[in-house]
């Protein structure tokens, strides 16, 4: 297990935000220190603000800009590695313009755009504009990979810990966790005896390590008078057969993941982690990122494991879909049919989810996909099943979708 990331929280409009960011950046590296000394490595240190539409004006590209440029000098001044500016609003709908700018402007500055909240309902220019956002943003870079720092995002709450769904709400800075646990998995599930024994082992392998982390967390807050919001156990993994959520399931007696059996494997692991006993906050689902994982990018380049499995699994868990690679001629009306799914889904079952789509320019289905990126396999580009929406569903609606049971 190892710490992803400690993210830290802050609004940029406080009077007193510059003291705020100081005091965060020393949070953060007497943290780094704290955890390493317990044995557990911390591999990065984020920054999360406020949503960028309520910083400045959204007709003001320039700005915009500028602004996003300082506060990834002074994130990166203060030891931090990435920056999250947080979602474009439907109510802003001019914020969805800027990310494109923001984007190219920047080399470690992630965002959003909110498609769909419980309180606003489903938009569909929303869920468009993120789709022409993912469209050209592929184009940034030969490889597609600015694609990394956005993420169309559903149903999501402030302070979850891993980027790009983070931002901020609230006066007071805060802080969260983002765990790399996948291993934990591997190994309770690989040495049970049984779905009991399984869920017992991998639920105190767990509460173990979050007992752990958050008596240092506690101690941080306190020492510097910054809310602690909680750990996110999605049982993030790393790009290796040993730390593998894919290999965790298939553990459970998958034959291969994709297969039938596949979502009661993923429902299994996903009530385990509902009944943990920490400060949940973020996803605290299955995290099934296609590259970040070496066994899904295995499955997913054998044809076993497709973009509709994927979605299958995200209504037993979540986070969405993340990661995904997809054929560089993709349209915007055929991402718009994937996240109308992804948002739809996140209201209906009430649940965050995200989808982070990444489209390789001249990359055909089944090409193979490699980046010169520590946190990637090698994969395939997925095949798409998906045509251009008609009709209603291309309207320029908010759509109020409740969860089952709520009349």
């Amino acid at each position: 297990m190892k710490i992803r990331s400690i993210t830290c929280f802050f609004d940029p409009r406080s009077p007193y935000s510059y003291s705020a960011l100081d005091t965060l950046s020393q949070l953060a590296g007497e943290g780094r220190r704290l955890f390493d000394q317990a044995g557990i490595e911390v591999q990065t240190t984020r920054l999360a603000s406020v949503p960028f539409p309520l910083l400045y004006p959204t007709e003001e590209v320039a700005s915009a800009v500028r602004l996003a440029q300082t506060l990834e000098a002074d994130a990166r001044q203060r030891g931090f590695d990435y920056l999250s500016l947080g979602p474009a609003l439907p109510a802003f709908p001019a914020s969805f313009d800027l990310v494109i700018p923001i984007l190219e402007a920047t080399e470690a500055v992630f965002l959003g755009g909110q498609m769909a909240s419980l309180r606003d309902g489903l938009s569909l220019p929303a869920v468009r504009a993120c789709a022409r956002i993912i469209h050209q943003a592929a184009r940034l870079s030969p490889d597609g990979f600015a694609n990394l720092r956005f993420g169309a995002l559903a149903n999501l709450a402030p302070h979850g810990p891993f980027l790009p769904g983070a931002y901020h709400a609230g006066e007071r800075p805060a802080f969260a966790l983002a765990v790399e646990s996948a291993d934990l998995a591997v190994v309770a599930l690989r040495r049970a005896t049984s779905l009991a024994d399984a869920r017992q082992r991998l639920l105190t392998a767990l509460e173990d390590a979050a007992t752990s982390l958050t008596s240092r967390a506690v101690h941080l807050s306190q020492k510097y008078n910054v809310d602690f919001k909680g750990i996110d156990f999605s049982l993030a993994p790393f790009p290796a057969d040993w730390c593998s959520l894919g290999a965790a399931l298939e553990a459970l007696g998958l034959p291969a993941l994709g297969r039938h059996g596949s979502v009661a494997a993923a429902a299994f692991l996903a009530d385990t982690l509902d009944r943990g006993r920490w400060l949940h906050t973020g996803f605290n689902g299955l995290m099934l990122p296609v590259l970040e994982d070496s066994v899904l990018a295995r499955r997913s380049s054998e044809g076993t494991l497709t973009v509709k499995d994927l979605l299958l699994y995200a209504t037993m868990c979540g986070a969405g879909l993340d990661t995904v690679p997809l054929p560089g001629d993709v349209s915007t009306e055929q991402l718009m049919g994937v996240l109308l799914d992804v948002a739809s889904m996140a209201l209906r079952l009430n649940k965050p989810l995200i989808a982070r789509l990444m489209p390789i320019p001249g990359r055909q289905a089944g090409d193979e996909v490699v980046f010169d990126f520590e946190y990637f396999a090698r994969g395939r580009v997925m095949a798409l099943s998906a045509d251009a929406l008609q009709g209603l569903l291309t309207g320029e609606e908010t759509v109020s979708i409740l969860p089952r049971g709520s009349f």
